[in-house]
């Protein structure tokens, strides 16, 4: 397939751009995919949340690529994939059954799969129900309902409640989304990055998200997630190597979720001190060395 090496208009230039890109359709919904590098193991990045598109993984792709083959695809609802206008579609099954697709028309057999955020909800059901892909597991700032704690501050406002104010967590909130989108990506993404020296990690994701709609995404916020029963059988069926890493001041998913997922899955924690939710974004390089580290563990 023939790849266009240009950036797409309006978008950043790319420190690596793609090998090979195209797109998967399921259910009359196009989901679009890249492919990096010609490693002989691949490593398939997973999409997080819909509020951000396979950018987000741009500290990752350049190195990985020196090493191996790597996968990337945007969540259906930003970037360059279909934006579903009915909630069933943003289940998360969805999204691993997207997961598989990519896998097949890459001509994929199986893969180490790393997934960010909500990434690790489809990245274990993909693991636990199709061990025979997937190779290893990365979960990165998991937001695993299975174990741990809220965050008190997230659980004070209701998400479909009219509410008489705006301050902080109450952003979170589907009229707020409709009203003010531009506001509520700031206030998120101000409490993804809590490290100093963040604008630019900060500013990144603003633009991203702004590449959606709020209305595209109060409906993926209908669509399914994991029942915290469900996580836990999930996270007890995997049978390949698992690493979770997770910020100890993460403020988005208490890092008490990523050491449940841990030892529900048998797997290696690393807390990253003083972190917040997105570690592999504010220092690359250590993430990337982990992750290294991990992948040459694999069988």
């Amino acid at each position: 397939m023939a790849v266009d090496l240009t950036a797409p208009a309006g978008e950043q230039t790319r420190a690596r751009y793609p090998d090979d890109e195209g797109y998967v359709e399921r259910d009359g919904i196009r989901v679009f995919w890249e492919a990096y590098g010609h490693g002989s193991r691949t490593v398939l990045l997973l999409p997080t949340w819909s509020i951000i598109h396979s950018r987000q993984w741009k500290g990752q792709i350049p190195h990985l690529a020196r090493h191996y083959r790597v996968l990337t695809f945007d969540a259906r609802g930003n970037g360059r994939s279909d934006r579903p206008s009915e909630p069933a579609a943003y289940d998360e099954r969805e999204f691993a059954a997207d997961a598989l697709a990519v896998l097949d028309a890459t001509a994929t057999e199986s893969a180490a799969v790393v997934g960010y955020s909500l990434g690790a909800q489809r990245g274990l059901i993909l693991a636990a129900e199709h061990p025979e892909r997937v190779e290893g597991a990365v979960f990165i700032g998991a937001s695993y309902p299975g174990g741990g704690k809220p965050l008190d501050e997230r659980a004070r406002f209701a998400w479909e409640d009219e509410l008489d104010t705006h301050e902080g967590w109450a952003k979170y909130n589907k009229h707020f989304w409709l009203r003010d989108w531009e506001g509520f990506v700031e206030f998120f993404f101000s409490r993804i990055f809590r490290e100093p020296h963040s604008t630019k990690e900060i500013e990144d994701c603003v633009g991203w998200a702004l590449e959606t709609t709020p209305e595209t995404l109060v409906t993926a916020q209908y669509g399914r997630t994991l029942e915290p029963e469900e996580a836990r059988g999930l996270a007890g069926r995997l049978r390949c190597p698992l690493l979770v890493v997770h910020g100890t001041s993460d403020q988005i998913a208490h890092y008490s979720r990523g050491q449940a997922l841990a030892e529900h899955g048998r797997g290696d924690l690393v807390l990253v001190e003083g972190g917040g939710h997105a570690p592999h974004a504010r220092d690359p390089v250590a993430f990337n060395r982990l992750l290294h580290e991990f992948l040459g563990r694999l069988r």
